[in-house]
This record gives C-alpha cells, sequence and structure tokens, in this order.
C-alpha cells in the first residue's frame, strides 16, 4: 500500500514539488534564524570565553554584563590579591575607543587593556606576531576582521599605525579573538596602555581577574572575595550566563527572532497544509476506490502518514542542506558572520518541527478521506 501511495503522491508532480519545497523553506529559515540566534548570544561572553587563564570576575556590584563595566578603584587590586584561596589576580580594563587610520577611516572598537606583567586576558592564538610583541612601545594587538575593516581588501599585516583618541598604536600582532557583541574591530594592548588612549577618569580598573588555589572551589572563592571586599564576584561560567540573560531581558532580540522562528513554522504548515489538502481532494475518488475494494480507515491514514514522511524527509534533507551551505560557504567568509554555525541540536530540533508540521497538515487534510463514501468512485 505504502507503494501506491508512493505512485499517487509522485504521480503530481507539481503537488509534490509544492509539499516539498514548503518544508525545506522552513527548515531553512528555522535553521538560519535560531542558529544565527545562538550566535548572537555567544557573541555577548566572548570577550570571558577568550580569557582562559581566569576562573573568577570581581567587578562593581551595579554590573550586569561583560559589556557594561563600571570602574573600580585602584586599591581593589590588592585587597583581592590577599584573599586566601586566591592564586593570583590582575586588572583588566574594557572600554569602547574610536579608531582613525592614516587613511582616515574612522571606526568604533572595543580595547582591553591587560597586566602589563603576565600579559594575562590575551587570546591564545596568534596570526601574526606573538605576545611579547606587546611589551613593545605602543603595541596593539587587534584581531583579523578588525583589521579588514581598517584596511579593506588589504593582507593581513603587522606594523601599521593608527589613532586611538589622537594617540599613536602600533599594530604588532594579529590574534584570533572570538567575535565581539558590540564591535567588529577588538583591540588588546598593555593595560597602562589602554588606560593612557581612554582617559576615563580617575578610577580607570574595570575588571579584576582572579585565579582559584588549586585545591579551592572557584564559586567558593568567589563568594569569599563578595564577602570581603563587598564587590560583586562571579565565576567566568556565571559571568558568561549574566551576560547571556542581559541579551535576552534588554535587547528585541529574542522576540525578533522568535517572530522569524514562528512565521516560518506557520508559513510551512500553510503551504504544506494547503497543498497537501489540494492533493486529497484531487485524489479523493482513488481513496474513495480504495475504500470501495475493503481498504480500512486504518489503512488509509498509514498510506498518509506514508506520503507524509516521504515529504518530511525530502523537504527538510535539501533544507538542512541549503542551511549547512549557508553556514559553510557565504557565512564563513564574511567577518560580519564569523562565529556562526549550524548547530546540531537545532538540526535535530529542526527535524522534528518538520514532521509535526507535515504530520498536523496530514491530520487537518485526513478528514475528507476519513468520511469519503466509497460509491463516489461509480458515479460520474
Amino acid at each position: 500500500m505504502l507503494r501506491v501511495a508512493l505512485r499517487m503522491l509522485l504521480g503530481d508532480t507539481t503537488k509534490c514539488l509544492g509539499l516539498v519545497f514548503g518544508i525545506a523553506f522552513s527548515t531553512l529559515l528555522i535553521c538560519q534564524q535560531v542558529s544565527i540566534f545562538f550566535g548572537l548570544l555567544g557573541r555577548a561572553s566572548s570577550v570571558v570565553n577568550d580569557v582562559r587563564e581566569a576562573n573568577v570576575w570581581v567587578m562593581d556590584p551595579s554590573v550586569k554584563t561583560i559589556d557594561v563595566p563600571f570602574p573600580l578603584r585602584d586599591t581593589v587590586l590588592p585587597r583581592v590579591r590577599g584573599i586566601d584561596g586566591v592564586a593570583w589576580a590582575v586588572p583588566f580594563f574594557k572600554a569602547n575607543v574610536q579608531v582613525r587610520t592614516r587613511g582616515g577611516n574612522l571606526e568604533n572598537a572595543i580595547i582591553m587593556g591587560i597586566d602589563d606583567a603576565s600579559l594575562i586576558g590575551v587570546p591564545d592564538e596568534f596570526l601574526l606576531g606573538s605576545i611579547e610583541d606587546l611589551s613593545m612601545p605602543d603595541a596593539i594587538a587587534v584581531n583579523p576582521a578588525g583589521f579588514r575593516l581598517l584596511f579593506p581588501g588589504e593582507e593581513l599585516d603587522v606594523g601599521r599605525t593608527l589613532e586611538l583618541n589622537d594617540r599613536r598604536a602600533k599594530i604588532v600582532a594579529i590574534v584570533d579573538a572570538a567575535p565581539a557583541f558590540a564591535a567588529n574591530l577588538s583591540i588588546y594592548t598593555r593595560y597602562s596602555l589602554a588606560t593612557s588612549y581612554t582617559n576615563n577618569g580617575r578610577n580607570q580598573l574595570s575588571f579584576v581577574l582572579a585565579k582559584a588555589a588549586e585545591d579551592e572551589d572557584p564559586e567558593a572563592v568567589a563568594e569569599r572575595i563578595a564577602a570581603v571586599t563587598g564587590l560583586k564576584a562571579v565565576t567566568s561560567k556565571q559571568l558568561r550566563w549574566e551576560s547571556i540573560q542581559y541579551i535576552l531581558a534588554n535587547t528585541g532580540i529574542p522576540v525578533s527572532f522568535g517572530t522569524v522562528v514562528v512565521l516560518g513554522a506557520i508559513i510551512g504548515v500553510a503551504i504544506v497544509g494547503l497543498t497537501f489538502n489540494q492533493f486529497i481532494m484531487e485524489n479523493l475518488k482513488q481513496y474513495a476506490a480504495l475504500k470501495a475494494i475493503g481498504v480500512r480507515n486504518s489503512r488509509l491514514i498509514v498510506m498518509t502518514l506514508g506520503q507524509a514522511l516521504f515529504i518530511a524527509v525530502i523537504g527538510y534533507g535539501i533544507g538542512l542542506l541549503a542551511a549547512a551551505f549557508f553556514f559553510g560557504g557565504p557565512a564563513k567568509n564574511v567577518d560580519a558572520l564569523r562565529g556562526f554555525y549550524l548547530l546540531p541540536e537545532v538540526a535535530i530540533s529542526v527535524a522534528i518541527l518538520a514532521v509535526v508540521i507535515v504530520f498536523l497538515s496530514t491530520f487537518l487534510s485526513m478528514r475528507r478521506v476519513l468520511v469519503v463514501d466509497p460509491a463516489t468512485v461509480f458515479r460520474g
């Protein structure tokens, strides 16, 4: 009977293609939007992810996200270093700054100031140069996307000079930093240089990066720091999640992407439902003929679900391939889309959704089949 069902389906090429297109379009739209949504959330904590040496962050109690720091007094750093369970602690500076190239290009950037002595806080992978180069006068490191933003069409290189708030800066390294949420250009330099580039006031310390001793639990150390200093101290994992929660609660990103995903599902149900309903109406006599020769409704339901499953598999496969091509092709070569991937969890969830869409559309269209009169086949 399944062979008969597939022959009925494939016999109407137009309807079959319409059903496949509906599922493929919904799959592509939902996979793309959900993956981009999670990619944006990942960017909200990219700075935390890049600082792999530290596992405790100390900040002002009012800070809710890594992107909106509030300066601390310099006296906080020695206090944190003196707390039991802290292996080491270093300063970390983060701010926004305007960058101007010699060609006149002006761009917004995120500047991170790392400890002058240990240079803790820089991403591990250097594409050009090395971490030791940051000890040179006026030395900065930039990410590849930022370099291409400042010098369009040019190969990655070191030795270029920039203006940071009317001060000279020299690119000595290209570092593979994770894409940031607030800007495409990320700059790493020594703490002393970063504070001189911004001139934000007397208090310059954005965060204190700390490492819990090997025999200490980072959460317990963070609670101890908070109790002694009266500041906010959280683990890297907690700060990462707080930054994501801030984006979810204070931006329109969840509503925007959620609306697109819901519309994608509705469009899929509408296209597949209407097309499948039209297919069944045009083949109502064939279903009546099957009932006339003794085929029960349960067998007809199995046949129709077989058709639906066939459409779901083909349409989902095409849509998934299109989404994979997008993230593996154009998105891979565009700096603005770097860090966006087709997540396996998203692919699996959309596969389940595709089956639900098709089966829901099928059940809505099956009512006429279940009540069709077998005598219909004998009417002219």
